[in-house]
């Protein structure tokens, strides 16, 4: 077979590679990050930890960045060498020929489709996924399930540490609907977006929890 095409589209995309990780420079990765001069800081200590999370994020995403341009970078430079030896085109694993097709589509082909090591499909999944699993089994919510009440998912989530994360006189717990305050009447009592303004800005909202506490103060008067 004739591979002068794959080889000039080899070379090709090796320029491209090589340029942009010039242009670049490197992702910037050659640059510590304590000094990176996108956070306008000469030492991270001081900044705030949600600063420094966007920082590694960013810098997590051109180190996988550089990874994959290296990878190809350094599988188009043995699909070249191939080329040289005339081995280029040979499936690695069967010795058969690799059908133009899967050049065309991957001219770093080392084997045919079926000899790839990439076929294989790991079955290992997120541990999380069992968590959400067995809560979607047991509380799952849907119209046919009126016993749901949102307001136990902290509950739900809760049971699932190992450590207890209630304490001795932290809250106040209405065990009938999940509702946690510190104070009976945060149920029913509301502010506006700006936060406590004075009285006049305090609204009740007539719910349950209102009439709850309610008949709770008469309940209370009438027994004094």
């Amino acid at each position: 077979m004739d591979y002068t095409h794959y080889k000039k589209q080899l070379e090709d995309r090796k320029r491209e590679i090589e340029q942009r990780l010039i242009d670049n420079n490197h992702f910037g990765l050659e640059r510590g990050f304590a000094s990176d001069m996108a956070s306008g800081e000469l030492s991270q200590y001081d900044n705030h930890p949600a600063d420094s999370g966007t920082e590694l994020y960013e810098r997590e995403k051109d180190i996988a960045l550089l990874g994959h341009l290296e990878e190809e970078l350094s599988d188009i430079q043995y699909s070249l060498k191939q080329m040289q030896k005339g081995t280029y085109g040979i499936c690695e694993e069967t010795g058969r020929q690799i059908p133009k097709e899967r050049l065309e589509a991957m001219p770093t082909a080392r084997t045919i489709a079926k000899a790839s090591s990439n076929q294989d499909i790991s079955g290992d999944r997120p541990v999380e996924e069992d968590v959400l699993t067995e809560l979607e089994n047991n509380y799952g919510r849907n119209a046919d399930d009126p016993e749901y009440n949102e307001q136990n998912a902290y509950e739900q989530v809760a049971s699932f540490n190992q450590s207890s994360m209630t304490y001795d006189d932290s809250s106040l717990m209405d065990n009938q609907d999940g509702v946690g305050y510190v104070e009976e009447f945060e149920p029913f009592v509301s502010t506006d977006m700006n936060g406590y303004t004075g009285p006049d800005g305090v609204s009740f909202q007539r719910n349950e929890h209102y009439d709850k506490y309610m008949d709770s103060q008469d309940e209370a008067e009438d027994h004094y």
